[in-house]
């Protein structure tokens, strides 16, 4: 075939030439009319040629090998917008300094963009995958890079600095939450006794001041609708506050300490409580009397529920784990299962968070830290009871403090499981539990004095952490959109 106006040969390719020759097909097929139409028969060959031409491409193919791999839309969609000289950027994290608070990674230039150097791996792989420091930072290793798809990375945990700061509490806060639901509803309980409710919007604002604890306040937890708090103490009480009020319209007395409480996220008119008295007991919210309550061996020091409010989750001061079946209805209470947080600890569980799904067990998961510095990582299986399966474990230092922890926010593109924690040494450190090396891929220096607990919003954009000395410092996370907006 020759062009027009020209001499030269122009080559077809044969497959142009079968997808035109294709046997025709009557439009009956797809007008439901019978007799056939030239303009719907060229229309089913131009078809076919344009399937087969997008096939030919590639993009088809590529786009399942990246589905089969564990990866989603967002990661395939990053990849096809990669810059050409991906191979030769990449930034190297630092730690953050005091003159920086909160701010752990160079920010990006106008040419360079962070990559995930240490998730490329399909979710087949990546358990045997053991990152090194080359891994982070680069893209160098004994894999082609032929073989390695290249892909971006959300900004993992980088903070802008501090938001604001609360120093009013002058002794050991020991507890803190945002509120349900809310993204600046922030309260927090000290040792002293003493229970804050306050706004960590701009400007901060203390709301009330919640005094009626004789001992420190050892937990709180927010109604659903944010209008009332129930704390517990080691004064052997439970307090039930009204907080545009700010009064105790509750008082709740016990035989001995009470170390941990919850609503019920289902009928918030029940009250979870564990005790020392190796008890947790359900009390009526509207009448404060006791309804039902189960025995333990060991005082009960921390307790969490799943979010249908069937189970519960709870720690003694031996470092075992028990999944306690509730009634949602009467209140009633029965022992599921018993676990040990580590074969080698009996050490005071400090904390036991709930979350209901995690990108590495693809389920419900558990977080349990002990006072040791036992950190472990359980799945959970809601269709036997709660059955608890530990997928990983860390050890730290132990702890002088009872220090607490929490889950960190999901972000798209990591595939670790990422918990952020108080510490000895007054800062706040970043873990992903998935790496038996290199374990800490962020710090945040700001406090004084040990850094005991911890807390994320419901926007999890802000991060609240307080220390032995009172101070409360929430930091505000880093945005994709305000770091392009800023190389820009």
């Amino acid at each position: 075939m020759e062009e027009e106006g020209g001499d030269e040969e122009k080559v077809i390719d044969p497959e142009f030439i079968s997808c035109l020759l294709q046997p025709p097909i009557s439009s009956s097929a797809y007008t439901g009319r019978g007799g056939g139409d030239p303009t719907g028969l060229s229309y089913v060959g131009l078809r076919r040629l344009l399937l087969y031409r997008k096939a030919q491409s590639g993009g088809l193919d590529r786009r399942k090998n990246w589905k089969c791999n564990g990866r989603g839309y967002v990661a395939y969609r990053n990849y096809i917008k990669r810059p050409r000289n991906w191979e030769s950027l990449h930034i190297a994290s630092r730690t953050s300094t005091p003159e920086q608070s909160g701010r752990w990674a160079s920010s990006p230039g106008p040419r360079s963009i962070l990559f995930e150097a240490d998730s490329w791996s399909s979710s087949r792989d990546l358990r045997s995958y053991n990152p090194t420091p080359s891994h982070r930072t680069s893209f160098s290793s004994s894999v082609g890079e032929a073989e390695r798809p290249p892909r971006l990375a959300e900004p993992a945990y980088s903070f802008v600095g501090m938001h604001c700061i609360f120093d009013n509490c002058k002794a050991s806060v020991t507890v803190l939450k945002f509120g349900h639901m809310s993204s600046d509803l922030l309260a927090y309980g000290a040792s002293d006794g003493s229970l804050i409710v306050c706004r960590a919007s701009q400007p901060p604002s203390v709301l009330q001041q919640l005094r009626g604890h004789s001992r420190g306040v050892t937990d709180f937890d927010f109604s659903s609708n944010n209008q009332y708090i129930a704390s517990s103490s080691m004064d052997k009480t439970v307090r039930v506050w009204e907080i545009s009020k700010g009064n105790c319209i509750r008082v709740i007395y016990g035989v001995s300490s009470q170390l941990c409480i919850r609503f019920h996220p289902v009928n918030n008119n029940f009250l979870m409580v564990g005790n020392a008295n190796r008890e947790i007991t359900v009390i009526n919210f509207s009448t404060g009397r006791a309804i039902n309550k189960v025995n333990f061996e060991s005082e009960v020091t921390a307790l969490d529920s799943d979010h249908t409010g069937q189970l519960i989750f709870s720690g003694d001061a031996q470092g075992c784990i028990y999944t306690v079946r509730v009634n949602s209805k009467t209140g009633s209470l029965s022992r599921s299962h018993r676990h040990r947080s580590s074969r080698k600890s009996e050490s005071p569980v400090t904390t036991v968070q709930y979350r209901t799904f995690s990108l590495l067990t693809r389920g419900p998961v558990l977080l349990v830290c002990t006072q040791d510095g036992t950190m472990s990582f359980f799945s959970v299986a809601l269709e036997i009871q709660g059955y608890l399966t530990l997928h990983c474990s860390l050890k730290l230092a132990p702890r002088v403090h009872s220090i607490r922890a929490s889950f960190c926010p999901l972000l798209s593109l990591e595939k670790g499981e990422f918990i952020v924690s108080g510490s000895e040494d007054s800062n706040v450190y970043f873990y992903d539990l998935t790496r038996p090396k290199h374990i800490c891929v962020n710090k945040l220096q700001g406090h004084g004095s040990p850094v005991i607990a911890v807390a994320w919003n419901y926007g999890e954009n802000l991060l609240a952490s307080s220390d032995s000395e009172g101070t409360v410092i929430v930091w505000k996370r880093a945005r994709k959109t305000s770091q392009n907006s800023e190389q820009h």
